[in-house]
């Protein structure tokens, strides 16, 4: 069995999206990470399933949350606070180690919300959700 931990997991952004120009680079100033992946659904049910309900699966839906320590120096935290403020897209990738298997797709920056709590260092929560953009969400790597 393959375990992977969360602290080897790698959250890589990249300006100007997934087919923009230079490198991806690592958003090491990050805590936990949750990705969310979920798919609509549309009812199938007909008198052929003797009673039983069926449903197919529709579009998908992909949202990244995290928390960043508030860090003005670092180009990461900047990367995200500028894709915020200006509503411009980032390109992601959520993997489960470095150049393994995730997520690659175009984010919004939907939530910047900074957190002031009296004995810790000032945060910032940040939501993700996939947004219109040249370049289809992927799978990568696996």
């Amino acid at each position: 069995m393959a375990i992977k931990l969360g602290m080897d997991a790698v959250l890589n952004f990249k300006s100007g999206g997934v087919g923009g120009a230079g490198s991806w680079t690592e958003l090491a100033n990050v805590k936990d990470v949750t990705l969310s992946l979920e798919t609509g659904e549309a009812d199938i049910t007909t008198r052929a399933n003797a009673g039983w309900r069926a449903t197919v699966g529709t579009l998908k839906e992909a949202s990244v949350e995290f928390e960043m320590v508030w860090d003005t120096a670092d180009a990461g935290f900047t990367a995200i606070k500028d894709a915020f403020f200006n509503n411009d897209l980032i390109g992601l990738q959520i993997l489960d180690e470095a150049d393994d298997q995730g997520l690659q797709a175009d984010f919004s920056i939907t939530n910047f919300s900074r957190n002031e709590a009296l004995e810790e260092a000032i945060t910032v929560s940040v939501t993700a959700k996939v947004t219109y953009s040249d370049t289809a969400p992927s799978w990568i790597g696996g």
